[in-house]
Formats: structure tokens, sequence, C-alpha cells
């Protein structure tokens, strides 16, 4: 397999996943599924950092920028969790819908 066609295939499969993530985002009500859409999200833009690095011959400077938003989006994902499931303790519901708003209702 030729560059070209190593960076065309890594280019189709991180729009790809971008378009998965988005679609998910903006798609679903379920705080879990929003949470799995994140990390596709996170996961293209890991693949877009690696093939760049590739490509343009810094591979350590790639994988150093991948580790680092790996542990960053660690860290987002366990606080989401964390979030989601008090919420689920809460209202026992994971859907988005059933928070409201946020501002008081007026009577």
């Amino acid at each position: 397999m030729n560059s070209q066609s190593l960076l065309l295939a890594m280019g189709i499969a991180t729009l790809l996943m971008l378009v998965i993530g988005f679609f998910s985002l903006i798609t679903t009500k379920n705080l879990i599924r929003t949470l799995i859409g994140l990390e596709v999200l996170t996961k293209a833009s890991t693949l877009a950092i690696i093939a760049a690095g590739y490509f343009t011959g810094r591979s350590a400077l790639a994988q150093a920028l991948a580790i680092t938003l790996i542990v960053v989006e660690v860290v987002v994902v366990v606080a989401g969790v964390g979030i989601v499931l008090c919420l689920f303790k809460h209202s026992d519901s994971v859907d988005a819908s059933s928070f409201g708003s946020g501002k008081e209702e007026e009577r």
C-alpha cells in the first residue's frame, strides 16, 4: 500500500468517524449514547493527529499529542459518566429531555 492510498484510507476513516460522532451527538437524547458519540469524535481526532504526524515526518510529536488527547479524553468521559450516574440515581432516567431546560418554571 503506497502512501497516497494510506492517506486516502485514513482520511476516509477519520471523516466517517467524525460524521458518526456528530450524528450521535446531535440526534440522541440518551446521555450514554452522547458520551459514546464524544468518544468516537475524539478517536477520529486522534487518528487525524497520528496520520498528520506520519505524513509530515513528525511522528514523535504526533504520538505525544495523541497520548495527551487520550488522557484528557479519559478524564472527560469519567467525569461525564459520573454526572450521568448521579442524574440516573436521582431521576431514574438517562434521557436528556427529561431534565428540562434548567430554568425554574413560573407558576
